[in-house]
């Protein structure tokens, strides 16, 4: 009998990508695999890189030749973030350490948040989260680091989370000044909080890095099971002239959970 991850690579050794779209695959959504596993696999499909990976799994990552698409290892929490001046100490420590390390390995992005409103109004949020990131934001651009904020739904998932809509990420990418600091723009995230994907990325698109998918719904596979039209997104997303990657971030439902990444990866390459 075949290893599973052999008779995956027979089944999906047919489908050849079209190159559009850079295709990537979070880490913690497929955790019941090792690192090793799920390069060899992503290796397999076509992936590229793998999301949300610090520096101890990079030495594996490079072993097959994948990217580490979005690095972490620097953020303190998503609830504490870059809107509360009290952990800008910390923050910049972090950041400014972690910034080198993700050059010197030849990676770009570099993750962080903006932390939980707990009772601060956005504009006083906005103006804390430009002032804290513009102390590092001189040692990114050096390094050609891009600090990318992710926009998470308050509706569901993070309850409280400032950086949830758009139009908030974009004022403070504008507020930053520099072209180091970008956003991550969650489509299943901002589905719940916001809807008009589509014409959202059109408009935002000069402020976004990274791209995360899962289906809506649920946080499941991106199938017909659930609303959101990913070809048409994709699409839109290439048509802007989109150059990053695609991650895929949803939590397999179904027994094959390697399949479900094929299927989205294949879903998602227009």
């Amino acid at each position: 009998m075949l290893h599973p991850l052999a008779a995956f690579a027979e089944k999906t050794s047919a489908f050849k990508l079209k190159g559009n779209i850079n295709h990537s695959v979070c880490r913690w959504c497929f955790d019941g695999l090792s690192v090793e596993e799920l390069c060899a696999a992503a290796k397999d499909m076509g992936i590229k890189g793998i999301d949300l990976v610090g520096p101890k799994d990079w030495p594996i990552l490079q072993k097959h030749g994948l990217e580490s698409t979005m690095c972490n290892g620097a953020e303190i929490s998503l609830t504490e973030g870059w809107n509360d001046p009290k952990h800008h100490a910390t923050l910049i420590k972090n950041y400014s350490d972690m910034i080198p390390r993700v050059a010197k390995a030849g990676y770009k992005n570099l993750i962080c948040f903006s932390g939980n409103r707990k009772g601060m109004d956005d504009a006083t949020g906005l103006k804390n989260c430009a002032e804290g990131l513009k102390k590092v934001l001189p040692l990114a651009e050096k390094h050609k680091v891009v600090l990318v904020m992710e926009l998470l739904n308050s509706k569901i998932n993070h309850k409280d989370y400032m950086c949830d809509h758009t139009a908030w990420g974009v004022e403070l990418a504008k507020a930053t000044g520099s072209e180091n600091f970008k956003l991550l723009y969650d489509i299943y995230h901002m589905q719940i909080d916001e809807g008009d994907v589509i014409r959202t990325i059109k408009d935002s698109h000069p402020y976004i890095a990274h791209y995360h998918t899962a289906g809506v719904p649920g946080r499941n596979e991106i199938d017909e099971s659930q609303e959101l039209n990913y070809p048409a997104i994709m699409r839109a997303i290439k048509d802007t002239g989109f150059k990053g990657f695609v991650a895929q971030e949803f939590i397999p439902a179904k027994p094959d959970k390697l399949a479900s990444l094929r299927h989205a990866i294949q879903i998602c390459d227009v």
